[in-house]
């Protein structure tokens, strides 16, 4: 298979990935095997008044770490699946926060994909703050040509 166009494989899956869309969720892709999500915290993200809700740093996390082994999965004509990941919850995330998830491939087998991610708090007058890390594993499969056409196509 050809080397992947990158900025149409991320062009195409920031337009079908509707939860992204949802939550206002923006992936770029710095290298194969590494990808970086950025989102602001809005007010139909809150648990409680002020606070996110664990589900959001959670989906960030989930998306943040798939997006890094789908981006490796394709170099091989592959997709990947979500087989379990790990979230450790550092500091609360508040409304109207700039939050960056950068993620990045730990380890890559036949079957399945080892991604670590941490996701970082922005600050305007100061360095980022380490909210969440995470640790995710994910099953690689074959893609046939219908489906990268499709992707491609949307």
């Amino acid at each position: 298979m050809p080397a992947p166009d990158w900025a149409a494989l991320v062009a195409a899956y920031n337009r079908i990935n509707h939860y992204g869309q949802a939550n206002g969720m923006a992936l770029s892709v710095p290298a194969p095997g590494q990808a970086e999500y950025r989102m602001q915290i809005r007010p139909d993200h809150l648990s409680s008044p002020g606070t996110a809700h664990g589900g959001v740093v959670a989906g960030l996390m989930d998306a943040a770490l798939g997006a890094a082994a789908l981006t490796l999965a394709f170099t091989s004509g592959e997709f990947v699946s979500t087989v379990e990941f790990k979230l450790n919850y550092l500091h609360p995330v508040r409304l109207a926060e700039q939050l960056v998830a950068r993620a990045q491939v730990e380890h890559t087998g036949n079957r399945l994909i080892v991604s670590s991610a941490v996701i970082f708090r922005i600050e305007s007058d100061g360095p980022e703050m380490a909210v969440a890390r995470g640790l995710g594993t994910f099953n690689r499969y074959p893609a046939d040509k219908r489906e990268f056409g499709q992707l491609l196509m949307g």
